[in-house]
């Protein structure tokens, strides 16, 4: 029999939903249970791909294309497997499903209501999940805050499940708990008004995740079991941790995984996390180095606060590889509309560069001319999509001597259009057709040999197919380098070091070592593809050059 572990927030947004469930997944899977989470959002965009990263975090892309949440990528990385359109849900995707089934008339004429249609397209997706995952345990992660009118439809379809299988469900609760700083104590007052919410919904939470700043001691849990109709030792304590890869451990340590396996009725397993574990210490040993890393974006402010989600894939990476590497990486985030302004004098010492992925003219320059300034200083520089094609204008400018060369994206009658839109986007924009219509997901180059991209990949073998050269990499964008100039390019000395299989279009470019010891430009997106326990080989030696460089400089 399937079971089903719902998990919902309380009290605020952001509380940590996504990496509660992908460390109770990571228990569960680590006794040997096969588990499927699966992220529900309220938003009735079909997928994340066209909300500004500012307003809800980077999309995650999966290998199949899906443009997903960020906690999918957490599910990703806490258990090492790839996740993909069964793993992410939005209730555009539901009402759109319902909608057009309406209108070929699949209802036989029925009055299409919320219940029980809505509902059961819910469930549906649920057992989709579930059956083509093969899997015991199936973790949903509800959407939004307890309170809002935008999830009820998810709760009470855990509200269904929970009356049809009332020993197959779990239903934990991560609710924020406050420590104000005039009082200096938690306040669980905010915590019994979100379960008294879930019970006027019809749902009793099993067990509650106190989310917090510091750790919930014995007072507080006695509140909470007598306030929400909980055992104390149902009230799992999940406080502020220096790495968020602690969570696991720790509840671990509270014996959440017991407390799930008994209410579920299964034969207990103990976990085998003792690869998390010394993932955790070396995460946590002392780190001699220091490298700075610069980061040229334009979507780190939110009003007058930075947010660091706008990039959490990208963060994510350097951390991995800087732990591999056993250094820390301490991020210097620099506004490109700044550098536009004000030109590279503000980018302080740093010991490499990188330009993430962006959109739109908006800050290009300073992107464009932040891809010169590590070119000419020797600075190792990574460009992640938007920063591959802005350091091919850079280039273009600079050594080939293009003044106007330009992307087709922010300068439509450029007469130099180095980067330009892949043909067939072109009648798809005309439709003004964007959501999932861009290169997405997985696509497969083959690698030049003697190049510096073939031997970060070949130290790395893992992810090299050596019988024929290639490698897959994830891929979200519809401009391209133009080929039209890439022989200009490669007789001044711009390397073309991969070329995808379908369409032959140029997937990396590079520099000679000669020239520079780490110039890289990629149209994928490796960092998506980094995981805690398998950093992706293109950062893990990035980190290196910027170590050698930190070196070199100190001489």
């Amino acid at each position: 029999m399937l079971k089903y572990i719902f998990v919902s927030g309380g009290v605020i947004s952001g509380v940590g939903k996504g990496t509660t469930v992908a460390s109770i997944a990571l228990l569960l899977k680590s006794a040997g249970y096969k588990v499927t989470p699966i992220k529900f959002e309220n938003y009735l965009n079909i997928d994340a791909g066209t909300i500004n990263p500012i307003e809800h975090g980077d999309p995650f892309l999966c290998d199949d294309g899906t443009e997903a949440d960020m906690d999918i990528g957490s599910y990703e990385k806490f258990l090492n497997e790839d996740m993909s359109k069964e793993n992410f849900v939005t209730m555009g995707q539901i009402y759109k499903t319902v909608i057009d089934r309406e209108r070929r008339f699949e209802y036989n004429g029925e009055d299409v209501e919320t219940i029980p249609y809505i509902t059961d397209e819910i469930m549906k997706r649920i057992n989709i999940a579930a059956n083509k995952k093969k899997t015991d345990i199936i973790i949903i992660e509800l959407g939004g805050t307890a309170g809002e009118y935008q999830n009820a439809l998810y709760y009470e379809t855990s509200r269904i499940l929970t009356l049809k299988y009332p020993k197959d469900v779990v239903h934990i609760h991560v609710s924020y708990v406050p420590t104000p700083p005039h009082l200096g104590e938690p306040k669980t007052k905010p915590t019994q008004l979100s379960v008294r919410t879930l019970n006027s919904m019809g749902i009793q939470p099993d067990i509650i995740i106190a989310r917090s700043e510091v750790t919930i001691d014995k007072r507080r849990k006695d509140r909470f079991a007598l306030f929400c109709n909980i055992h104390p030792e149902n009230i799992i304590s999940s406080p502020n941790f220096q790495s968020i890869y602690e969570i696991p451990i720790s509840f671990y340590n509270q014996n959440l995984h017991k407390i799930i396996q008994k209410r579920l009725s299964l034969k207990y397993r103990n976990p085998d996390i003792k690869n998390w574990i010394t993932l955790l210490t070396r995460i946590y040993s002392l780190k001699k180095t220091v490298i700075n890393i610069g980061i040229v974006g334009k979507y780190f402010g939110t009003g007058k606060y930075q947010l660091r989600d706008s990039y959490a894939a990208l963060f994510d990476a350097l951390d991995h590889s800087g732990t591999y590497n056993n250094v820390k990486v301490n991020t210097i985030w620099i506004d490109a509309e700044q550098v536009e302004k004000k030109g590279t004098s503000i980018i302080k010492k740093v010991d490499g560069l990188i330009v993430p992925i962006g959109w739109g003219i908006r800050g290009a320059e300073g992107m464009i001319s932040s891809a010169s300034y590590a070119r000419n200083k020797k600075i190792p520089y990574l460009g992640l999509c938007y920063g591959m094609q802005l350091a091919v204008v850079s280039y273009a400018r600079d050594v080939l001597n293009i003044k106007d060369a330009n992307t087709e994206e922010n300068s439509k009658n450029t007469k130099n259009p180095v980067i330009h839109m892949i043909p067939s986007q072109k009648n798809i924009i005309k439709r003004r057709s964007y959501g999932g219509t861009m290169r997405l997901g997985a696509w497969t180059a083959r690698i030049k040999k003697d190049t510096l991209i073939y031997k970060i990949y070949n130290i790395h073998n893992s992810f090299l197919n050596k019988k024929n050269y290639t490698v897959s990499e994830r891929h979200r964008h519809r401009y391209e380098f133009n080929d039209k100039y890439s022989k200009l390019f490669e007789a001044k000395g711009l390397i073309i070091s991969s070329r995808s299989i379908l369409e032959n279009l140029a997937e990396t470019i590079e520099l000679s070592q000669k020239e520079h010891p780490f110039y890289i430009g990629t149209q994928g997106h490796p960092e998506y593809k980094s995981r805690p326990m398998k950093p992706h080989p293109i950062f893990i030696e990035y980190i290196k050059a910027c170590i050698d460089n930190k070196k070199n400089s100190l001489l």
